[in-house]
């Protein structure tokens, strides 16, 4: 059963990404409390770990309020997110998918019947997926945490951008479980390179309003 402050984490953290909360939004310890039905204790711890990944910020006499993030500091996350998640496909390929091998032809046999495609879900879904093959349980953490905060980013990206991903991820995939540490790494690299280069256009759209 999930903790109190992990349900209240994961419930702020979605709202977040959403845009549900704004950025600059006030978050009153007390309010939050009332609203999740939970005391004070869950709520800071929460707004403690949100800090750490990034969507809020504490300040002296103003108390904790919603990430006004930059397009610059994205970039310098996924450009971080990037060499890991290189490295996790290198490991992967290593292992030719480990246990993860069923899954990741199952993401190739999704791209070859042209399969409709959610917005983000999936985008997120075939990295952690890369990450847990990897085998390295740090690298998986470390992944997933960016994985976080880089997803606020993405909330006004495209069905069809994400619709294009598909096929990365595909050759992604075959490149592990051949197992090709280079090629799925370089591949993994290319491709989110196009995140970025995605996420650099959209920069003044999404954080200048």
């Amino acid at each position: 059963m999930e903790s109190k402050p992990a349900s209240v984490l994961k419930a702020l953290r979605a709202e977040i990404i959403a845009g549900s909360l704004a950025r600059g939004t006030r978050l009153k310890e007390d309010a939050l409390a009332d609203r999740f039905g939970v005391s004070r204790v869950p709520v800071r711890e929460a707004l403690r770990q949100l800090e750490t990944e990034g969507f809020v910020v504490a300040e002296k006499f103003k108390g904790v309020s919603v990430a006004d993030s930059s397009a610059e500091a994205v970039i310098e996350l996924m450009q971080i997110r990037r060499g890991l998640e290189v490295l996790a496909a290198e490991l992967a390929a290593g292992r030719r998918g480990g246990d993860s091998a069923e899954l990741l032809r199952a993401v190739i046999d999704e791209q070859r019947s042209d399969q409709e495609v959610e917005a983000q879900s999936p985008r997120f879904a075939f990295h952690r997926l890369v990450a847990h093959a990897s085998g390295n349980a740090h690298l998986e953490t470390m992944i997933e945490r960016l994985l976080h905060q880089t997803a606020w980013a993405f909330e006004r990206v495209t069905r069809e951008e994400v619709a294009e991903s598909g096929g990365d991820h595909a050759a992604v995939a075959q490149a592990i479980l051949r197992g090709s540490p280079v090629q799925a790494g370089l591949l993994m690299d290319e491709h989110l390179g196009r995140d970025e280069a995605i996420l650099d256009t959209l920069g003044h759209r999404t954080y200048t309003k």
